[in-house]
């Protein structure tokens, strides 16, 4: 026993100074003269690799506290490419100062808001229409995004056939624009406050078994069907049922994704429509479709995460004007409403 407790006392006095360096950089506020030491921030950099900048370059030891103080910081999104003398005396809070210019700070010249459900193509277009950028910088800047950049595209499978790999990932949000804004600093941002949202949730899709992807091509799904919030959680239910029961999903975003090349700028699904090929196609293939259909928000993404216990397999819009749907268990309640006391009207087929 007496040995045991000497080993413990001497882990501890081992472990000690890693955990007080580590707490220093997450929230220490002490500084010294140290040595300066030069660094450049690449343009569209993420938050991640500026990080592993700063510990290669010896200006910190732990990228995972910088990340944590920076994500409960005023300069979450701020952060800037460009050239920098930083001193290993400063802690890691004037880091992030130093790192996002006092131009950044200024009034924004405009604010690009990207709703619940927009996909890639519909804010490339928008950052258009507003003169932040040309659609082309900003698909180019999507594009030029990889695996070592943002950690959660880890989880896209390898040689996947989706459009975009970044699809799903581009978090609904309100973004101030500024002088100095780019399409790639812009993208890094969006990724930047995805990661912000969705650290927070990643245990309970780990307790589900689920990984980044397939929770945000689940949600996606939801965003584009769901108008009403309490219906979320029923909706993520039947996507679980159907799964379970090897039926196919047969609903219609993941056709309209493909047919309008990701505008949505098409709201009635025709039969016609149902055999486009497509790996998104959920009425010609099973399972979910190849990656998620647009960028859906945080109460989509817990809905999936946290869904509802039924036995629906089926749903159709009840009313229009609310966007309200009616669930059932069965195909015959799904042809025939009357039979469960609804209206007639409403969408059939897969919803």
């Amino acid at each position: 026993m007496i040995a045991v407790i000497a080993l413990g006392f001497q882990t501890y006095d081992y472990a000690r100074p890693f955990y007080d360096e580590y707490m220093h950089e997450y929230e220490g506020t002490d500084s010294f003269d140290g040595e300066d030491v030069t660094v450049v921030i690449k343009e569209g950099a993420s938050a991640e690799e500026i990080a592993n900048t700063l510990k290669d370059a010896g200006l910190i030891k732990y990228p995972k506290a910088f990340l944590r103080r920076l994500k409960n910081s005023e300069y979450s999104g701020h952060l800037q490419s460009g050239t920098y003398t930083l001193n290993t005396g400063m802690n890691t809070l004037q880091m992030m100062e130093a790192l996002s210019p006092k131009v950044a700070y200024d009034e924004p010249i405009d604010k690009l808001v990207v709703p619940e459900g927009f996909t890639i193509e519909m804010i490339a277009e928008r950052c258009e229409e507003q003169g932040i950028c040309t659609k082309t910088e900003f698909l180019n800047a999507v594009n030029s995004v990889t695996s070592s950049d943002f950690k959660y595209l880890a989880d896209v499978p390898a040689g996947a056939d989706v459009k975009y790999k970044l699809q799903g990932y581009i978090f609904p949000a309100t973004y101030d624009i500024y002088e100095t804004t780019t399409a790639k600093s812009l993208v890094a941002w969006m990724l930047e406050t995805f990661e912000y949202y969705y650290d927070d949730v990643a245990g309970r899709a780990e307790e589900l078994g689920y990984n980044s992807y397939e929770v945000v091509t689940r949600a996606s799904i939801i965003e584009r069907e769901a108008k009403v919030a309490g219906e979320r959680a029923v909706m993520a239910g039947v996507i679980n049922n159907r799964l379970a029961s090897d039926m196919p999903l047969q609903m219609c975003p993941t056709v309209l994704y493909p047919l309008t090349d990701g505008l949505y700028n098409q709201e009635q699904v025709y039969y016609s429509d149902l055999e486009i090929d497509s790996p998104y196609n959920t009425y010609k293939y099973g399972g979910l479709p190849v990656g998620p259909i647009c960028n859906p928000g945080l109460d989509c993404i817990e809905a999936v995460l946290y869904p509802e216990s039924h036995s629906y397999y089926y749903y159709h819009v009840s009313d229009e004007d609310a966007g309200t749907h009616v669930f059932t268990e069965t195909y015959e309640e799904h042809q025939n409403p009357q039979i469960i006391g609804q209206p007639e009207d409403g969408e059939n087929g897969a919803e």
